[in-house]
């Protein structure tokens, strides 16, 4: 049986078998013709099958509205729901969805109760937007200390949690204090899978609270499982890897942690405030509080259940990251071939579905310039991008493998590259 939408476009309609992984897949995605994208793994790219999943579903919202929002939303909500919190390994009550994995750090964070004597901890490698909301937290009157713990690359990962159960020895503990520990699930810059399990288990063991910024992760590794690995806070982005329409992420938080989040971001209609009337609903109304907390676009929330279904279609999750996995690893190392550089991960622990590539700059000095001047030259000049940030010294460049990418990919972004990096070095010496 065929799954179709309700256009007789090739690339909206799936047959009964998928095609080869690799160029044949394009035409199951928006993509514009030509374009070479390298770095899904910053705003996602949605199929077709999700893309007009959505606009019909916008349709039915539009035909009634209040029908819609008042009597058919929640169970449909509550389908999406199921249906990732079964991808994940987690209890569909412990689950809601919100629009990114920002929002739900920041979500998390600000409901925490604190106090002058606690400490929230974060890496060097943490997302600059999760980086600042730590530190906005910090920056209250009665906020948390800050405390940072550097990773460079290339590391091991031996090394990363030997160092992380140094830092917390460091920590000056006070009776009564808590610690919050926010642990980057895959890094965003460079694009490196950590261990993040291990991490969870060592805050366990010393009493810590863990906050997982996973928002690379659901969609990129298999076998993910919260019930099992038992983070206190764990938040992923749909539209990243899984294919949901942007912007959806899956907020975890597990029963008896619930009761920390006194209200969602925005307030719901359904906070329960301590001087309510004897006789409201119960705190914290966890599910309720994220069900409707403002007029939205709700689409993207339910998007996921097309997006599971097409990825059903392609062969599931093992299929899916074994061929990204796959790519990564092998069109990082020709593209380093073409560079005359590195991976970073030269072992290949560090590697889901991203690879990381140094360029061929360690003499150019950050600058914003730069920064512009490669961004620019690879959308303008060459139609294709991937993914470059500084990181311990060195340019890197990290490219996100696709389905529908093949080695040719970075065969063209090596010669963009090359090209790009040869003109910033003649550019610098001429400034010398």
């Amino acid at each position: 049986m065929e799954i179709q939408n309700s256009t007789e476009d090739e690339g909206r309609t799936l047959p009964p078998c998928p095609p080869t992984f690799g160029k044949p897949m394009l035409k199951y995605f928006g993509l514009e013709p030509g374009y070479v994208n390298l770095n899904s793994g910053s705003y996602g790219s949605p199929p077709n099958y999700v893309l007009e999943a959505c606009a019909k579903k916008s349709k039915e919202i539009e035909a009634n509205p209040d029908r819609f929002m008042r009597l058919a939303y929640y169970s449909q909500l509550r389908k999406a729901r199921e249906k990732v919190a079964s991808l994940i390994g987690a209890d569909v009550d412990d689950c809601v969805l919100v629009t990114n994995a920002t929002l739900g750090v920041n979500t998390v964070l600000r409901n925490l109760q604190w106090n002058k004597d606690d400490i929230l901890v974060f890496t060097s490698v943490t997302y600059g937007g999760v980086e600042r909301t730590i530190k906005h937290e910090c920056d209250l009157p009665h906020g948390p200390r800050c405390s940072s713990m550097t990773i460079n690359f290339p590391t091991t990962k031996d090394d990363i949690l030997s160092n992380f159960e140094s830092h917390f020895k460091s920590l000056r503990r006070r009776q009564g204090n808590k610690i919050v520990v926010v642990i980057d699930g895959i890094v965003s810059n460079p694009g490196v899978l950590l261990p993040w399990e291990q991490m969870v288990k060592i805050c366990k063991e010393e009493g810590f609270v863990s906050v997982v910024d996973a928002a690379h992760n659901i969609g990129q590794q298999v076998g993910i499982n919260l019930r099992m690995t038992d983070p206190d806070f764990w938040v992923s982005n749909c539209h990243k890897w899984l294919y949901a329409k942007r912007g959806c992420a899956v907020l975890y938080v597990p029963k008896r942690n619930q009761h920390f989040i006194k209200s969602s971001i925005p307030t719901s209609w359904s906070y329960v405030s301590p001087s309510d009337p004897s006789g409201h609903s119960e705190a914290p109304n966890f599910i309720e509080q994220f069900n409707e907390n403002g007029t939205a676009d709700f689409a993207p929330f339910l998007s996921v259940i097309a997006a599971l279904e097409f990825r059903d279609w392609l062969g599931g999750e093992d299929k899916i990251n074994s061929y990204c996995h796959r790519l990564a690893l092998a069109g990082g190392r020709k593209l380093a071939e073409l560079l005359g550089t590195s991976v970073m991960d030269q072992d290949g622990e560090f590697t889901a579905n991203m690879a990381n590539v140094k360029l061929p700059m360690d003499d150019i000095p950050v600058s914003a310039a730069t920064d512009s001047k490669i961004m620019r030259a690879l959308f303008i000049d060459w139609n294709c991008y991937a993914a470059h940030f500084h990181h311990n010294g060195s340019w890197w460049v990290r490219c996100s493998a696709q389905i529908y990418n093949e080695i040719s990919d970075f065969e063209y972004l090596g010669r963009a590259l090359m090209r790009i990096c040869e003109e910033i070095r003649t550019d610098a010496k001429k400034v010398q």
